[in-house]
């Protein structure tokens, strides 16, 4: 059962997601506006800054907003986040672009995690958390399809800077939204600063699943910034089509997308999370790959919807996966690993795909096919959410040895993974 608390918060991100959108394709247009052919490279170094705020400050973020009130935080971050868009449309050189681009993706590298944080208190049933990932899903694949489309609409009657209103809009009645609902306190435990901005980090790296995981993320990273940086260098400068086709290629991406995540939640229940994510990596990997027979625009929007298709079989599951792998007390601070190091992944890509343009697709599905290999390897077929183990370390009459069938995750009475574990519990992986 889905919560009124959960409509209020998922009402609030469809409207930033549809603002998104159409900054999405008017960032697009400026860059293009102002570098010609060379809209590749300034979107590529622009996605590239946005990263390394995403890789930086997600953790620092995490760690501050342990210690603010969340319902505050988050209102204070779309605040942030609409006060740079509305000065885009004022943009005249690379450097301002690039120097807000840092600005607004600060804020959304502390309002991302610290949302997706609050979701499964929200939403505490496991079955109604699942729905509400995909439900979130769905959300950013129709920012993904109607933001294109009213962005192609808007066109015909303005010019590209007035999108940019749009996104102040979402930006603003987003932060209404929250502020107008009651979010539930976090558990944290008191501990030093420096604990709290390492504690994800160090709790990702040692559970297997979750570097798996991030082996997968750079395979979608590679994929989805051919996609992201280059729609509009293929459809302008490659296919000399109007603007207008920009933002359709965008909503093929977000129609695929869209086609996965609502068959996904069934697909998570019976065959868990592990091989629906190697199999949407490999789509999309796929896709890329025969990037260079594609015939025209019909051709260029059937990879983007498989390539989006892919990019929804990757990114539901990871709400699970994460969540299942943390006490709720490191959730934020997992949360925000996985955003900081899933990004940095795109760090490496989006230059990538800036600098080699379109003609790079077979060497990003390359690499992205090791890192493919690398999930595969890294994350266990066979990956139950119980463990047998043992403490030698504590006294036989500590409280944890009186109720000790739990779900196995890193916290402080279990700072390493067992080297052979036997399951004491379904099936998971």
């Amino acid at each position: 059962m889905l919560t009124l608390t959960f409509r209020r918060l998922f009402l609030a991100q469809l409207v930033a997601l549809t603002g998104t959108g159409l900054a999405t394709v008017a960032l697009g247009l400026l860059a293009w506006n102002l570098a010609g052919d060379r809209a590749g490279a300034v979107l590529g170094t622009a996605l590239a800054i946005k990263m390394v705020a995403y890789v930086g400050l997600a953790p620092l973020a995490s760690a501050l907003a342990d210690r603010l009130p969340r319902r505050g935080f988050l209102v204070g971050l779309d605040l942030i986040r609409a006060g740079a868009v509305a000065l885009m449309p004022f943009v005249t050189t690379e450097g301002q672009i690039y120097a807000l681009i840092f600005v607004l993706q600060a804020a959304q590298a502390g309002f991302t995690p610290a949302f997706q944080s609050t979701l499964p208190d929200v939403l505490p049933d496991p079955r109604a958390y699942t729905r509400g990932l995909s439900l979130m899903r769905l959300a950013e694949d129709l920012e993904q399809i109607a933001s294109p489309l009213l962005a192609a609409a808007l066109l015909t009657f303005v010019s590209f800077p007035l999108l940019f209103a749009g996104t102040v809009l979402g930006f603003l009645a987003s932060a209404a939204l929250v502020l107008g609902t009651a979010l539930p306190p976090r558990r944290v435990e008191p501990e030093r600063f420096f604990h709290s901005l390492t504690k994800g980090l160090a709790i990702y790296a040692r559970t297997p699943r979750l570097r798996g995981l991030l082996a997968l993320e750079g395979a979608v990273a590679a994929a989805g910034a051919m996609v992201y940086v280059n729609t509009v260098v293929l459809v302008q400068a490659g296919l000399h089509l109007p603007e207008g086709f920009v933002a359709l290629a965008f909503a093929a991406f977000g129609a695929g997308s869209m086609a996965a995540a609502l068959a996904l939640p069934r697909v998570l229940e019976t065959r868990g999370d592990r091989g629906p994510m190697l199999a949407g990596a490999g789509l999309m990997l796929g896709a890329l790959a025969l990037l260079p027979l594609a015939p025209g625009f019909a051709g260029l929007a059937g990879l983007w919807a498989l390539i989006g298709a892919g990019f929804a079989a990757t990114q539901i599951p990871i709400g699970r996966i994460v969540t299942r792998s943390c006490r709720d007390e490191d959730r934020g601070a997992v949360f925000a690993a996985q955003f900081a190091l899933s990004h940095a992944c795109w760090l490496v890509a989006y230059p990538l795909a800036g600098w080699l343009g379109p003609g790079g697709a077979l060497a990003l599905a390359g690499l992205g096919a090791l890192a493919w290999g690398a999930g595969l390897a890294l994350w266990p077929a066979h990956d139950p959410a119980r463990l047998a183990h043992a403490h030698p370390d504590l006294a036989p009459d500590h409280p944890h040895l009186v109720a000790h069938d739990h779900d196995y995750v890193i916290d402080p009475l279990h700072r390493h993974w067992p080297s052979a574990p036997h399951a004491a519990g379904p099936r998971q992986g």
